[in-house]
């Protein structure tokens, strides 16, 4: 998989799992094999900025009393990059939360998570991303580390401690790292370094070492989590698509037997009328031509042609009730002509003639006709709109069975992107 593939969208993946996204574009990032990303996040003016220039050894990152970080700010050190994101919640656009989310959630491998201890207890926000952030780490081994920033701005070390205790009260799992950058700074300049020690900064520092230290293990286990994870979504969403494509295609079948059965017995019996009718028929009087004279009068050709049509007439009524019964009626509209009352079955299979005796044997007392008869009107069957909505389903199942199988494709791929150089 190339990096500019990796650029793209998973089209097969997300077509049938459109709300693992977040799991797509994060695997697409563990594709690319960027050093280690450790990003920091926390509410604005919470020091964050400060805290990494003091990690990093040099100023880096702005840093200034008004809000100053609007997007994501970044620098490499110690083999790691170091991104800065936006305080949350600074922007009322929420542009601003976005960079924090894409930091956070698509690129970090570390979170270093940033709390002023002058703020006390944690808001809502910082709540529930930092108990989002911790369940994200049991699940990936993407590790948080929590910095209590500006302890020197507090009272005593009482203060502090019942500070800690608020927010482990808060977060019960939570491991504090209290730290100071301006004492660290102090330390440096003045050369003191039990100020440095007391500042925090070197524990701080330790335990990211540690955590980037399992970072490779880190993201092995996170790209086998979530391609497992994602995989069994798509292996499901396959075995429910190809589940739902033979039940439709068993319905379909049945229908089609069905309606093929059914249109059997309906000619039968209108064959057997007919065959009746015509073999009490003595002489074809139906086929001599009515006189001038005869107009009014009621002669046996005139009798035979009625019994005939009524015959013919009945079968036609017994044929066509069975099949709008099952949707056949009017023609598909590919095959409508200009005059509306011509554009049904019945028309297009017998015509509009009037039929004689032999036409009349020929299409319901012999075999070949009959055969003809059902091949005709079974034709117009699968054409039925309530047929054609059940192919349309059983088509749609079948696209995504194939898309299915191409996300799995797509999967595998972005897998092994994922996994080389690891």
């Amino acid at each position: 998989m190339t990096q500019q593939s990796l650029a793209q969208p998973s089209c097969a993946i997300t077509a049938i799992l459109p709300d693992r996204h977040d799991d797509l574009a994060r695997l697409r990032q563990l594709a690319r094999h960027t050093p280690p990303i450790i990003a920091v996040t926390g509410k604005y003016n919470h020091g964050k900025s400060r805290l990494l220039n003091e990690l990093l050894g040099k100023d880096v990152f702005a840093v200034a009393d008004r809000r100053e970080t609007v997007a994501l700010a970044q620098a490499e050190h110690a083999q790691a990059r170091w991104l800065d994101a936006p305080g949350l919640d600074a922007d009322v656009a929420r542009a601003d939360d976005d960079h924090a989310h894409q930091a956070s959630w698509l690129l970090a491998d570390i979170r270093l998570f940033v709390h002023a201890a002058k703020a006390g207890e944690l808001d809502g926000q910082e709540r529930d991303l930092l108990q989002a952030l911790l369940a994200d780490a049991r699940l990936t081994h993407r590790q948080t580390v929590f910095a209590l920033t500006q302890i020197d701005q507090l009272g005593d070390e009482a203060e502090r401690q019942a500070i800690e205790s608020a927010l482990l009260a808060q977060v019960p799992q939570l491991v504090i790292h209290a730290v100071s950058a301006t004492r660290h700074r102090q330390g440096i300049e003045g050369d003191k370094p039990l100020l440095q020690a007391r500042s925090g900064l070197p524990e701080l520092r330790q335990a990211l070492e540690q955590a980037l230290a399992g970072v490779p293990q880190a993201r092995r286990h996170e790209v086998a989590t979530r391609c497992h994870t994602l995989r069994s979504a798509l292996q499901d969403a396959l075995a429910q698509h190809t589940a739902l494509q033979s039940h439709l295609l068993h319905t379909q079948a049945q229908q089609r037997q069905a309606f093929s059965a059914g249109l059997q017995a309906v000619i039968e019996k209108a064959a057997t009328g007919i065959a009746e009718l015509l073999d009490s028929l003595g002489a074809d009087h139906a086929s001599v031509p009515d006189q001038a004279r005869d107009a009014y009068v009621l002669t046996a050709g005139k009798a035979e042609r009625n019994r005939i049509q009524i015959a013919y007439s009945r079968a036609c009524i017994e044929i066509d009730s069975f099949l709008a019964g099952h949707g056949v009626h009017e023609l598909p509209a590919a095959r409508k002509t200009f005059a509306p009352s011509l554009n049904t079955v019945m028309i297009a299979v017998l015509g509009v003639s009037v039929k004689g005796r032999h036409q009349l044997r020929r299409m319901f007392c012999e075999a070949a006709g009959r055969e003809r008869l059902h091949r005709d009107f079974s034709a117009y069957f699968p054409l039925s709109d309530d047929q054609q909505a059940l192919a349309a389903r059983i088509a749609a199942a079948g696209a995504a069975i194939d898309t299915a199988r191409r996300a799995l494709t797509e999967l595998d791929q972005l897998e092994a992107a994922a996994c080389p150089a690891m």
